[in-house]
């Protein structure tokens, strides 16, 4: 068995991004505040009471985009100011569905040689709407042949990312996309992709707010993966073309 990396406190920074989560974001909050990790909770331009609700939380870092611009770009802006202190960022929803109290068992796979992402793998996925089991096993799909991981759960927002490797892998969509390209670049950069098994609750007493829309996110996905495809096909550096155009053979 390999030995596991022992993650110092100060080398994680919780990422939590929020687009109209007023009546969630602060719960989920204070529970990962808890863990005794910075907190960083991203506002995406929320139009509700997201702003109020934060206002009223202690110890957590609070940055807000004038507009909403996308999970993606709050990951993001997140990532930048983690970055400055921090190695590693987890990152998880605003909706409730995740439990920060997992965040040490994501952490707990990281191999002591190795900089990996690691992808909370949702159990209990039995209850969540067929919509998102679909969108999940298409996502999974695609991701590998886009030439990404072949993974059981591409579509989980609940992830560790080394910092700043991630940063500089120049990710190109802003929304729910950031998460499928990101994986995609990840691998194609040699960095590991590992999944670790965390729980997901879809039944709470507050309705569950996703601003993922089937049809709208179909079509963002497909363009994010025909991107991605393409490249891998007509990339030179991945058909093992130099720079200057001589045939060669790619280090990876």
């Amino acid at each position: 068995m390999a030995s596991r990396n022992k993650i110092k406190m100060s080398d994680v920074v919780v990422i939590i991004p929020a687009y109209n989560h007023g009546e969630t974001v602060a719960g989920v909050a204070s529970d990962a505040l808890k863990l005794g990790f910075p907190v960083i909770v991203v506002d995406d331009g929320s139009t509700d009471n997201t702003g109020k609700s934060l206002d009223g939380l202690s110890g957590a870092i609070v940055l807000r985009h004038n507009k909403n611009s996308g999970k993606g770009a709050a990951l993001k802006t997140g990532m930048k100011i983690a970055a400055e202190t921090a190695t590693w960022a987890v990152t998880l929803d605003a909706d409730g569905q995740h439990f920060p109290g997992d965040v040490k068992a994501l952490l707990s796979v990281i191999p002591s040689h190795g900089r990996p992402i690691i992808v909370g793998q949702r159990e209990g996925m039995e209850s969540a709407p067929w919509t998102s089991r679909f969108g999940r096993r298409f996502s999974n799909f695609w991701v590998w042949v886009s030439g990404g991981p072949l993974i059981s759960d591409s579509q989980s927002g609940f992830r560790a990312y080394p910092l700043p490797e991630t940063l500089n892998l120049d990710v190109e969509a802003g929304g729910y996309q950031y998460e499928i390209e990101v994986l995609v670049k990840a691998h194609h950069a040699g960095i590991p992709i590992m999944e670790a098994p965390v729980r997901v609750a879809y039944k709470t007493r507050v309705p569950r707010i996703s601003h993922f829309h089937p049809f709208y996110d179909f079509l963002r996905n497909t363009g994010t993966f025909s991107r991605l495809i393409t490249k891998r096909i007509f990339a030179p550096c991945l058909r093992g073309v130099k720079a200057d155009g001589k045939k060669g053979v790619v280090k990876r």
